[in-house]
């Protein structure tokens, strides 16, 4: 793709919503309740046993994808967190500027937290786990005096006055750096060795690199090839197939082909259908392309931890067929159209990667380039762990395929909802020029005070 852009423009604001405080005072013990954009509750109990003395405090946190329900204000002396994670994947609790930080919290599952001596002040409560701050995860705890008062270090609108402007301009100028260059390309596509017998041999080798997911941040990346998403394989139907892998990893793994017909012995799950392929050994993956696929490989041995960051490509088995020359909602499909690209995009939002598309975080993105009226090829695939909603700014998009199985119905949606594991196929016609936002349409996953970052990127449509 072209990586020269002719304009730039601003593409969207976002809005932000804050959640309200309910406070109830009772005769022996100091109770709040809060109720949190994520609709649950969360309390705070206070019981000062010893007279003037500080006592212990108990804080009732509820996390979950999109923030941190707790109370805002707290008596000092001894904290007792006790955490919920009401979400759906893991995170974590970390009271900043003490020594207070929880394990990873499953889903479901709770923890218990105790921070002796907190003095008054204003801390910075956050989840750890890469990306999710960003996202939401984040909070303010103010410590209040022991009289009851606030201290004089915290503002009186939750913090420090809230600079306006500031938050304008870090936006602009995080619109106007795309797009940035970075260090490393994925998703390449990977060329095989045909032997003797026409079999395609593929090399793979998994090994830990520093990536650059966007401007100036390195992380360590668990990669196929040392790329991230690792490279594209690309077969025929009928071809036979054998795919050799290299363990560098400082651990075992294997490789299941999601969506991809295979024998048994092949699917990729140590050590039910092969044994692991330990750190420093080779294991040669064998079958045939029988079915076409719109399929991907991914590690499925300590997935939660390979996979998020970083060991996921897209296998693309022959073609799904597009719906030519079909009328669909009104709009006729050319019998005769010729693609202008075809481009998987892989969503990841978890792990050292974090909230990106293609292994790259905003400004950092790479845009599609094509010409007023070309029409295009999108393969939405999630590798991560929650839904993301795909919009793009004015092109209808077009699903003629889910999870590479063609559609008896074809269907237009602007806006496509990805489930974890889920791949969407869409054809899009870019009938005007212009650079049209693309992004996820969970807003925490895209905008954050700083300025725009992460699951977003362009089609930038060229004038003829």
């Amino acid at each position: 793709m072209q990586d020269n852009v002719e304009s730039r423009s601003p593409m969207f604001a976002f809005g932000m919503a804050a959640a309200g405080v309910a406070m109830v005072l009772a005769s022996a013990a100091l109770v709040l309740t809060l109720t949190g954009a994520g609709g649950g509750g969360a309390a705070v109990a206070a019981t000062d046993a010893s007279g003037p003395e500080r006592g212990t405090t108990r804080v009732e946190v509820a996390l979950n994808e999109w923030g941190i329900d707790m109370p805002r204000e707290v008596p000092p002396g001894k904290l007792v967190f006790e955490i919920a994670n009401n979400g759906s994947i893991e995170h974590d609790f970390a009271f900043e500027g003490l020594d207070g930080r929880s394990p990873r919290i499953r889903a479901g599952e709770t923890f218990t937290l105790t921070v002796d001596d907190v003095e008054p002040g204003t801390y910075e409560i956050t989840c750890t786990v890469e990306g999710h701050r960003d996202s939401g995860m984040h909070t303010t705890l103010v410590v209040l005096n022991d009289d009851g008062s606030t201290p004089s270090s915290h503002g009186g609108h939750g913090g420090d006055e809230t600079d306006w402007e500031a938050l304008d301009t870090a936006m602009v100028e995080s619109i106007m750096a795309y797009p940035a260059a970075t260090e490393g390309i994925g998703n390449t596509i990977l060329e095989p060795v045909v032997l003797e017998d026409g079999t395609k041999e593929f090399e793979l080798t998994t090994k830990i690199v520093e990536w650059e997911v966007e401007p100036g941040k390195l992380v360590e990346a668990w990669t196929y090839n040392g790329i991230v998403p690792g490279p594209q394989i690309r077969v025929d139907l009928g071809d036979k197939l054998r795919i050799v892998v290299h363990n560098e990893l400082p651990m075992g793994t294997d490789i299941h082909w999601h969506g991809v017909s295979t024998p048994n012995n092949m699917d990729g799950v140590a050590p039910l259908t092969q044994p692991l392929i330990k750190s420093g050994e080779t294991f040669v993956y064998e079958f045939e392309a029988e079915e076409p696929a719109v399929g991907m490989y991914h590690a499925h041995h300590h997935a939660q931890m390979q996979v998020v960051n970083g060991m996921f490509a897209a296998f693309i088995i022959d073609e799904v067929p597009l719906p030519l020359g079909s009328t669909i909602s009104g709009i006729e499909i050319p019998a005769d159209l010729e693609l202008a690209a075809e481009m998987p995009m892989v969503l990841n939002d978890a792990g050292n990667i974090g909230f990106s598309l293609n292994g790259k975080s905003f400004p950092a993105t790479e845009p599609l380039v094509v010409d007023e009226g070309d029409w295009f090829v999108v393969h939405y695939y999630n590798e991560g762990l929650t839904d993301h909603p795909m919009h793009l700014h004015q092109f209808e998009q077009l699903v003629y395929a889910k999870d590479g199985i063609p559609l008896d119905q074809p269907y237009f949606a602007d806006t496509i909802n990805i489930a974890p594991g889920e791949r969407y196929s869409v054809l899009v016609q870019a009938d005007r020029a212009g650079v049209w936002v693309w992004h996820c349409h969970i807003l925490t996953h895209v905008e954050r005070e700083e300025g725009m970052f992460g699951m977003v990127t362009a089609v930038i449509v060229n004038e003829v």
